[in-house]
């Protein structure tokens, strides 16, 4: 048997990625300004990494306007909903996993 971080997803474990991830899956869709200001990063760093998620199928951006003020709003994909629970139940199974007891040869 192979230990389950083999199956972590490394579209979704980059920290910044894994949070904005989580952000979508509690919230359903957000703007980028409120994601941006929650997650505490830049402009530039939260659009390199939601373009990661959205060319992996797992975010979808939606732009708009607001009155006179252009927005994006982003949410996950259903395969984006599902690649997260997987994630999120690998972690739990790599947090779960007891350290394995030397074996013993007498």
């Amino acid at each position: 048997m192979s230990h389950p971080r083999h199956s972590l997803d490394p579209r979704i474990h980059a920290p910044v990625r894994f949070s904005l991830m989580a952000a979508l899956a509690a919230t359903g869709e957000a703007d980028f300004k409120a994601l941006r200001e929650t997650l505490e990063v830049s402009e530039s760093l939260l659009s390199q990494h939601m373009r990661v998620l959205e060319e992996a199928g797992y975010v979808d951006i939606r732009k708009g306007f607001v009155g006179k003020r252009a927005r994006t709003w982003l949410s996950l994909t259903p395969e984006g909903q599902a690649a997260f629970a997987a994630h999120w139940e690998t972690l739990s199974a790599i947090a779960a996993n007891p350290i394995a007891a030397p074996s013993t040869t007498d």
